[in-house]
């Protein structure tokens, strides 16, 4: 064989190996087509082999992926409009039907808006507010019977649902949609629930409202403890200041009657001596610097002061 030929025979068999040889990695699915038309998938990570120049080789993820839908205000059974954002997780199951349905993962995010927005606008609709946010395992406070008027009609706690139940029926409605176009739906979730401006400026308003409500009845609690606090504390100031005073009088009292006692002592052993004592104490009490003393001469204040002369 002549040296030419065999080098386009290698030129050939290296052009049909790099075309007809292909690797699939672990995160990715493939299918084959040939001329456009799907012929067989592939799940098996690894080296794989196709007819080169004729069929080509298209990749999907086999991984989960994440489906954002865009906000939308939605009226609730109770006439509450607000805002639903809704997140959910998919992934490809049958990378055929997946191919020949909606072709790209552009295509089967578009199918899942049309199928989720419509269940969860559905979903949310016939649901009250209060359903949609909160627990299944909600408890009233107080422990009371928790009721709700929707459009005049009472409802009582033991019809209402929880978001867990809401979110599984959501999930149940919409998933029965997604097989006929190879796809698997995991999970929808809401992300967030809020008021539309105008209703959310009023409940701004409201919850203010009760707010204030709430600080003013603390505040009015708090004057009333202020004010038991304050005459405790003037009667505890009453029964110290008449314990005070009246021990104040009791030893008073015994000074008085120790001091009386000592005078009386005194004056039985002199009694001459005493009263010329307690007579010089008047003096020194009564005749000061600037006072003048108008009495008769003949009066016994100055009796000493004669005997003295």
């Amino acid at each position: 064989m002549k040296a030419p030929v065999i080098i386009v025979l290698i030129v050939a068999l290296v052009l049909v190996g790099m075309d007809g040889l292909y690797v699939v990695n672990e995160a990715e699915q493939a299918i084959v087509t040939q001329f456009g038309k799907p012929v067989g998938d592939v799940s098996v990570p690894g080296l794989h082999f196709k007819l080169p120049f004729v069929q080509k080789v298209t990749r999907f993820e086999k991984r989960i992926l994440k489906w954002d839908g865009d906000p939308n205000q939605i009226p609730t059974k109770d006439k509450r409009f607000i805002w639903i954002d809704t997140t959910a997780r998919w992934r490809i199951k049958e990378p055929l039907l997946f191919y020949t349905t909606v072709a790209t993962e552009n295509g089967a995010m578009s199918r899942l808006d049309d199928i989720i927005d419509s269940v969860v606008r559905d979903a949310v609709s016939g649901r009250l507010l209060v359903e949609l946010v909160r627990g299944s395992d909600y408890q009233a406070q107080g422990g009371g019977e928790e009721r709700f008027e929707v459009e005049g009609v009472v409802v009582a706690k033991e019809t209402l649902v929880g978001r867990e139940e809401i979110m599984a029926g959501i999930l149940e409605k919409a998933r029965a949609n997604t097989p006929d176009y190879g796809i698997e739906l995991l999970d929808v979730q809401i992300k967030r629930i809020n008021y539309v401006e105008q209703v959310r400026t009023r409940v701004y308003e409201r919850m203010i409202n009760e707010r204030k409500k709430v600080a003013a009845q603390y505040r009015s609690e708090g004057e009333g403890e202020k004010a038991d606090i304050l005459g405790q504390m003037e009667r505890e100031l009453k029964e110290i200041s008449s314990e005070a005073y009246r021990k104040v009088l009791e030893v008073r009292g015994g000074a008085d009657a120790e001091a009386a006692s000592i005078y009386a002592n005194a004056y039985n052993k002199d009694k001459d001596f005493y009263t010329f004592l307690r007579t010089l104490e008047s003096y020194k009490k009564s005749i000061q610097k600037n006072g003048r003393l108008v009495i008769s001469t003949d009066s016994d204040y100055y009796r000493y002061l004669k005997q003295a002369k």
